[in-house]
């Protein structure tokens, strides 16, 4: 259903394209948005040839029944994940709303197949690529092996999850400052799809993985050797 509707945005996408292409003919500012009623009606009223005018009520006339089968299937979807403890769980984590939360639970199940995150990130097709040499290590991208909606979603989540989650926000800004904001999106998107198989691996919501995230990081300080402040030194020794 998720691929469904995937399509059915394409072709919303297609045909607001061409509205736009011919609202700019008839010199009507490109900001206009055709999805919206207003958009819409100052195109009716532009000043356009009878062909280019027949051409754009049709459009407009397919968006009708578009709108209503996305409007469907967004109802569908709710309901389905209103009864899955699985997609509610991960719908707790900033950012990862029903679409990504149901594509994330029926591309990964069952959960416990992956062994390690690597795994799962070369699954979902988010592993980067290399392309070394002897004298230098070159990553030339992601692999995009798996699912090509799941990776959209997971990054336009991301592009959410930076803005409410701290750990993120920093990671996001610094790939941000050495590998540009593409790259940046796309890294802190694998990051998310790893925590959204922790958490239904372990069957936690976000609060959760964040104590114990904080634990972690917490126990590992705990054991770093402590030097002391002054070091003495052993006096050489002496044949006698």
């Amino acid at each position: 259903m998720l691929r469904y509707r995937s399509r059915l945005i394409k072709m919303r996408t297609m045909i607001c394209n061409n509205l736009q292409a011919i609202a700019m003919s008839c010199g009507l500012s490109e900001r206009s948005r055709m999805l919206s009623r207003a958009g819409q009606q100052r195109l009716k009223s532009a000043r356009m040839t009878p062909a280019i005018k027949h051409q754009s009520e049709d459009l407009i006339t397919l968006l009708v029944p578009i709108n209503e089968r996305i409007g469907r299937v967004d109802r569908w979807l709710k309901q389905q994940a209103s009864t899955d403890d699985r997609v509610k769980l991960l719908m707790t984590h900033p950012g990862v709303g029903v679409l990504t939360a149901l594509g994330v639970v029926h591309t990964l199940e069952p959960f416990n197949r992956f062994s390690k995150q690597r795994s799962v990130v070369a699954y979902v097709g988010l592993e980067p690529m290399e392309r070394s040499s002897a004298e230098r290590k070159r990553y030339i991208g992601i692999s995009k092996a798996g699912s090509r909606l799941l990776r959209f979603l997971l990054g336009e989540a991301a592009h959410i999850a930076v803005r409410f989650d701290p750990e993120l926000k920093q990671f996001h800004e610094r790939v941000g400052k050495r590998r540009g904001k593409a790259k940046a999106t796309v890294a802190t998107a694998r990051k998310l799809l790893i925590r959204c198989w922790i958490m239904l691996r372990e069957n936690i919501d976000y609060a959760e993985f964040r104590r114990r995230g904080v634990e972690v990081r917490l126990a590992r300080l705990g054991h770093r050797p402590t030097m002391p402040e002054v070091v003495i030194e052993r006096p050489a020794s002496s044949d006698r």
